[in-house]
């Protein structure tokens, strides 16, 4: 009997440890996913930043000069 329970115990201590090394590799390649991602979106922010810039920098049309008759 003694010898079951620590059979079990220690098939729950394996399963256990070998969960957490799984959930580790696993969340570890989503973390550089959201990694590569949020440099992509930076990067996108910053090129909208200059649109932005751009766009309002620019010299206002000067306006037609009316022809004489």
């Amino acid at each position: 009997m003694l010898e079951t329970i620590g059979w079990v115990y220690l098939g729950i201590m394996i399963g256990f440890l070998l969960a957490v090394f799984i959930i580790s590799l696993l969340g570890g390649n989503r973390q550089a996913e959201l990694e590569q991602e949020n440099l992509h979106l930076r990067w996108v922010i910053d090129e909208l930043k200059q649109e932005i810039f751009r766009i309002e920098n620019r010299p206002k049309p000067k306006p037609r000069k009316n022809r004489k008759r």
